[in-house]
């Protein structure tokens, strides 16, 4: 029987001084070179896109399609650095909760298939553990001090951080769970930040799908329009990844939440003998 779940509730959570220290230091240069990066991405935005938030008949997704779309442009029109600078815009807009579909249909046109995936990869593991660390950092401490006086909340807690690879894993691999979302959510568990990063591996097989659907566009003109070509079988094979992906985490994260009560009943009941 293991009593480690009752005896350390706050093994997850614990940090030396000196390690929050050096996170610390190491957000405060990594915020100043995302403010950077957006700043100069900002400043080579084409001005009228801005004054056309306000154009009768333009919506706010239309505008911020728009703007997704002339940051592409512009990106392409660098060159070589294009591919670095591809990746900064990545991890931002993961970072800011926009939309990531329109980068990754995106770099299939800019890319390619091959070198496409792996940009969006980079970005978007880079983005997705940026996003997690602020969750962690910002609001874990808040999280942990309102279950800490519940039992069924930390037990659950504690044994989702134990599973946390296989949980990441799996949702990466179902397009259910809102990704920008997800990515803050993850920092408000017990997950160790090892296992969410190792389990971003489960973004690949989507990844490289989107990606290629991109590429079959040819354009970023046509990128998130009716005119947008597409690969019925690959989309299929998306669902159907997405939906065993959904019914397994589903179901896993069921299952050790109640053998984990199971145990702190039993574990409860001892103690009490």
């Amino acid at each position: 029987m293991n009593n480690q779940l009752i005896l350390h509730p706050s093994r997850t959570t614990r940090k030396s001084p000196r390690h929050t220290k050096s996170w610390k230091h190491f957000w405060r240069l990594g915020i100043l070179g995302l403010l950077g990066f957006s700043i100069a991405l900002l400043l080579h935005i084409d001005p009228a896109l801005a004054q056309g938030a306000n154009a009768p008949g333009l919506n706010l997704w239309e505008w911020l399609q728009a703007w997704l779309l002339n940051a592409l442009e512009w990106i392409d029109s660098l060159g070589a650095v294009g591919a670095i600078a591809f990746i900064g815009f990545y991890i931002v807009t993961t970072v800011a909760f926009l939309p990531g579909f329109i980068p990754t249909l995106g770099a299939g046109v800019l890319f390619g298939v091959v070198w496409g995936s792996l940009y969006v990869f980079v970005g978007a593991t880079i983005g997705a553990t940026a996003a997690f660390l602020v969750g962690r950092y910002l609001a874990r401490g808040w999280v942990a001090q309102k279950i800490a006086g519940n039992t069924k909340f930390r037990v659950i807690d504690e044994a989702v951080g134990r599973e946390g690879l296989k949980i990441v894993l799996l949702t990466r691999l179902s397009p259910v769970f809102p990704f920008n979302l997800l990515n803050y959510a993850y920092g408000l568990t017990g997950v160790s930040l090892k296992d969410y990063f190792f389990g971003s591996v489960g973004m690949i097989p989507g990844t490289i799908m989107y990606v290629y659907i991109g590429s079959l566009a040819g354009s970023l003109a046509t990128i998130g329009t009716a005119n947008q070509p597409s690969n019925p079988t690959v989309e299929w094979a998306i669902r159907i990844i997405g939906f065993i992906a959904t019914v397994a985490v589903t179901v896993y994260v069921t299952k050790i939440a109640r053998k984990a009560l199971e145990e702190s009943t039993e574990v409860s009941r001892v103690d009490s003998c």
